[in-house]
């Protein structure tokens, strides 16, 4: 039940990333044709929404590698064989992704003040709606990850009781 409800989650997460890339295109076009074309007035706010929209993008394209488990992981060992050996290997990878999740949930909240307290130049928007990115990103990362290592603790004890 936790599984479906973050896989639809993480979809959800998909959805408002394919809306958040297609918005950028709006500013981004607007800079190059005002750069390049002259047709309209450079409007310096489009690269401060750009910025914004960008960092939200990173940010949830990383919560969706997560879950996916395209993120973060470096083979540096050949793969293991035994259910064990798969369990330590991807108990380590898990161990530092929720190591550095609960590193940006945690000081992402004092990251988030400081934004709190600043506005961008042109558009006066308040940076919290871009430095917020950083704790969201490391509680669903943490809540990804803890839900992966229980489905490999799973599949290992799955697989041991298989081999006897």
């Amino acid at each position: 039940m936790i599984g479906r409800l973050l896989e639809n989650f993480c979809n959800g997460l998909r959805v408002l990333l394919g809306v958040l890339m297609a918005s950028l295109a709006i500013p981004v076009g607007m800079q190059v044709i005002a750069r390049y074309t002259g047709i309209i007035p450079v409007y310096l706010w489009t690269e401060e929404l750009a910025t914004f929209i960008f960092v939200w993008v990173v940010m949830i394209g990383s919560m969706v590698a997560v879950w996916d488990g395209t993120h973060f992981d470096v083979v540096i060992t050949r793969d293991a064989r035994s259910p064990l050996g798969i369990l330590i290997q991807k108990g380590v990878v898990f161990l530092f992704v929720g190591l550095f999740a609960g590193l940006f949930a945690w000081y992402g909240i004092e990251y988030a003040k400081i934004g709190s307290i600043q506005s961008s130049v042109m558009m006066k928007a308040n940076f919290l709606w871009t430095y917020i990115t950083v704790p969201i990103a490391g509680v669903i990362w943490a809540a990804f990850t803890l839900y992966r290592f229980g489905e490999a603790v799973a599949a290992y004890k799955i697989s041991k009781k298989a081999i006897q």
